[in-house]
């Protein structure tokens, strides 16, 4: 509900008070002793829907755009005619609580913060975001979600959009582009600081075998749920009125960690292993604004000026085509991401398959273990070694096994697409004696690759 005061041109009293009347609507009418061209200050609760199309009967009128109109939160209202009112916009009007035009515009400038205070939270927010994922620490990266400034520039792109207000549109595309190149060098220089200080004394590959940091290297296509959601979830907040705080920690949750990954990738000199995570920025960026503009343009917002709104439809819509091309072309790369996830583990599944069907030849072995050792080609890594490790009996010299796991890996291995190449895996069988009385285990190696198969056994447990 909203209390709607509006100012009364001279003359246009009796036709607004009379629009009022007709309509059925419960209103206070004060008089205006300011000396101005104003004569009467008229209040006038409304449901929230009822506002944008009383406004604009009100302007029909001969209430001007520039006078003293304020629109205000209304908790309570006990009227018999109210209730009629409600009831009639209900089934007059298909836009359910949408707020109107004004206090859509109002709410998306109110979001986006001014410059400076946007540039420090945005610097911040990665800074904290980087530290959490260098500390693993899945509270600290929250922490950095629920200060970045994310939120509202991307709902001011949005809504100058669809109302064609060029200077909302402008100012909330500038912080977007401004606010992710500034949290990328920020996280960069603070996790080359730690790096050069030795706070952090790891190697790239050790950085990035941090769990968070490691989820983060190979997004797939469930990411972009994310995004699109967070979008279409901020496009309804802020249509409704309802705070968008909850919603702008959803849209930091897309882009503040991947960002900061992709700083900790660049402050480490491998800026080609975190490429997926700079992709994942890009469409999650491109996939808020999609889903956001196209919530608020199929929800009605137009500009208030008629001859402004075709080309205001035609503006949007070429926008929203656009965007949806940009995520389409991106996403192949996510798509082709979740691809390579998929053979992975359905490689590590026939590489355990392929070790059980060989040890079941052995009634005396068993399987202990079994590790895939991947290249550093993150996010389309391929399988460099498989390593098994065997239980033996003691005083007794294992069978060879190794070039008959390989053969199973590679003729059960499917590899379309060059994703998976079974033909550059090497096996490596780990043995190790089993004496159950006295616990205690000495182990051996033997080695298989596809151009050379010796069956050799290493005789400490520290060869390779």
């Amino acid at each position: 509900m909203r209390l709607v005061q509006v100012m009364v041109p001279a003359g246009k009293r009796e036709a607004i008070l009379g629009l009022l009347d007709g309509e059925g609507i419960d209103y206070a009418l004060s008089e205006e002793t300011s000396g101005r061209e104003y004569i009467a200050i008229v209040s006038i609760p409304l449901p929230t829907n009822a506002v944008e199309p009383v406004l604009e009967q009100l302007r029909d009128a001969g209430i001007e755009r520039d006078a003293y109109t304020v629109v205000l939160d209304a908790e309570t209202v006990i009227s018999q005619r109210f209730d009629s009112l409600r009831e009639k916009y209900e089934k007059e009007e298909s836009n359910g609580d949408r707020i109107a035009r004004e206090e859509l515009v109002a709410s998306a400038q109110q979001l986006a913060p001014e410059m400076p205070v946007f540039v420090i939270m945005t610097v911040i927010s990665a800074v904290v975001a980087t530290a959490g994922l260098l500390l693993n620490d899945a509270a600290v990266i929250v922490g950095s979600m629920v200060i970045a400034p994310l939120v509202g520039p991307a709902m001011a792109t949005s809504v100058g959009s669809v109302v064609d207000d060029r200077e909302l549109f402008l100012r909330g595309a500038r912080q977007q582009v401004a606010g992710g190149a500034l949290a990328i060098v920020s996280a960069a220089i603070f996790a080359f600081l730690f790096r050069m200080t030795g706070i952090v004394p790891f190697g790239a590959q050790e950085v990035f075998d941090i769990q968070q940091v490691r989820l983060r290297l190979a997004p797939d296509v469930l990411s972009l749920a994310v995004a699109l959601g967070a979008g279409v979830a901020g496009a309804l907040s802020i249509s409704s009125g309802v705070s968008a705080a909850l919603v702008g920690v959803m849209i930091a949750a897309a882009l503040v960690p991947p960002i900061a990954v992709v700083g900790i990738g660049i402050a480490w000199g491998s800026p080609a292993t975190v490429l997926g995570s700079f992709v994942l920025v890009l469409v999650n960026f491109i996939s808020i604004n999609f889903t956001a503009l196209g919530v608020l343009s199929y929800m009605g917002y137009q500009p208030v000026q008629l001859f402004q709104r075709p080309a205001a439809s035609r503006a949007t819509l070429k926008r929203i085509l656009g965007l949806g091309v940009a995520i389409l072309v991106l996403s192949s790369f996510l798509g082709g991401v979740t691809y390579a996830s998929f053979r992975s583990n359905s490689f590590e599944e026939t590489a355990r398959t392929s070790v059980d069907a060989a040890l079941d030849q052995h009634d005396d072995l068993v399987r202990l273990g079994i590790e895939v050792q991947y290249d550093d080609e993150i996010p389309f890594r391929q399988p460099r070694q498989v390593t098994v490790t065997v239980g033996h009996p003691v005083g007794q010299d294992p069978p060879p096994v190794a070039n008959g796991i390989l053969s199973r890996i590679q003729a059960n291995t499917n590899a379309p697409f060059g994703i998976v190449t079974p033909d550059r895996v090497t096996v490596v069988v780990r043995y190790v004696e089993i004496d159950r009385s006295t616990g205690e285990t000495t182990a051996s190696n033997a080695h298989a690759n596809p151009t050379e198969r010796p069956e050799a056994v290493c005789k400490t447990a520290l060869c390779a």
